[in-house]
């Protein structure tokens, strides 16, 4: 039997079917079972990296899911048509320009503090500004650099920033720096419904809070790398370096700043925005106000005390420097002796009688050795050697 080639068939010659049944049978899957799964509308969230959390809470507890800036507001003022107290709370971390307008654009922040709040070159100083209902404070965050000496130390005190914007149903926080995270202010204050009842401002209350107990922490801290300052440069015979305390010093002055002035701040809030900040949250801000107050003093008792070092650092170079100088001139002097007489005999004359005696040598030697060494004891004695 001939065997012929099998020719393909042309797609004239083949009747095509849409259907399931023009596949080949051995091309056919296995059917399997549909399982039936629910479609989930997905959640618009901002996917940017300044984000670290955005949280609607209603009546002191927080809703469950993820929110968009604009969908948490939203739920936020349609919860308020019932009747119950909601706000929103969005912490961002180190945010550009256009991450930081689409925040404001949501929550109409003004321009002004949104440059603020971007602007990080300009370190800003501890402030409290009011844009119409909207309240935005600036607080200096601190962190103490762990050091094995004072002495080996490049920097003792690292500082940054944290933005708060505080309105009606919101609070958008800004915080600049790798320290001073807000996590552990945020799972105390989810723990705490009671304290969240009173509404957005007591997050700005537990957010300074937080802040000023860390100004607390780094000053006693900074208190023990004083003390060990202070034991070296009045210890006797011990070598003081200058440079340590100057350290301390400047760090002391960069802690300065970052406390001292957030005292104004606090006074404004208690006399000037008692119309959007309720009284029982003024109590609350009111004993942030008593730490940072402690605070300051402790700061400024660092800084009394470190000028105290450094005028005795000074006062130990300049007797030091006297010391060293009161040697020189005794070397000096007594180099002098002789100087004078190898001067005197180095003249040539042609008449000088003792030249021509015997034991003029050995005795012009053994008196300057004489002179010398009375010299010696006379400046030895008077500690000048």
């Amino acid at each position: 039997m001939e065997h012929r080639p099998v020719r393909p068939a042309l797609r004239s010659e083949v009747e095509v079917s849409s259907g399931f049944d023009a596949v080949p049978e051995s091309l056919r899957p296995i059917a399997r079972p549909r399982v039936y799964e629910p479609h989930v509308h997905p959640i618009s969230i901002p996917n940017n990296d300044a984000l670290v959390d955005c949280g609607v809470y209603v009546e002191g507890q927080r809703l469950p899911g993820k929110y968009s800036y604009a969908a948490a507001l939203s739920k936020v003022r349609e919860i308020e048509l019932t009747g119950q107290e909601a706000f929103v709370w969005v912490g961002l971390h180190e945010p550009d320009e256009s991450q930081m307008q689409d925040v404001a654009d949501v929550f109409g922040l003004h321009p002004l503090a949104v440059e603020d709040a971007v602007n990080i070159h300009h370190h800003q100083r501890p402030k409290l500004d009011r844009y119409d209902e909207t309240l935005f404070l600036v607080l200096k965050t601190v962190n103490y650099v762990p050091h094995e000496s004072v002495v080996l130390a490049r920097q003792i005190v690292e500082t940054g920033e944290v933005m708060i914007f505080v309105g009606k149903d919101f609070v958008v926080t800004v915080r600049h720096g790798e320290h001073g995270g807000l996590s552990e202010v945020r799972k105390r204050m989810d723990a705490d419904p009671e304290h969240l009842r009173l509404g957005p401002y007591a997050v700005m209350h537990a957010i300074s809070d937080h802040v000023v107990d860390h100004y607390l922490a780094v000053t006693s801290l900074m208190e023990s790398d004083i003390d060990s300052i202070e034991e070296v440069a009045f210890a006797p015979g011990r070598k003081l370096d200058v440079e340590p305390i100057y350290l301390l010093k400047r760090e002391v002055v960069e802690l300065r700043r970052c406390v001292i002035p957030l005292g104004v701040a606090f006074q404004r809030i208690q006399n000037e925005n008692k119309d959007l900040i309720s009284k029982e949250v003024r109590r609350y801000l009111r004993d942030v106000s008593d730490h940072q107050t402690e605070a300051a003093d402790q700061i400024a008792s660092y800084d009394d005390m470190l000028n105290s070092l450094v005028q005795a650092a000074l006062a130990r170079v300049g007797m030091q420097q006297n010391n060293d100088m009161r040697k020189i001139s005794a070397v000096a002097a007594i180099l002098a002796v002789p100087t004078l007489v190898a001067a005197i005999y180095g003249m040539n004359f042609h008449f000088m009688p003792e030249l021509s005696w015997t034991w003029s040598y050995p005795a012009l030697m053994g008196l300057m050795a004489v002179v010398c060494l009375v010299l010696y004891w006379q400046f030895r004695n008077r500690n000048w050697l």
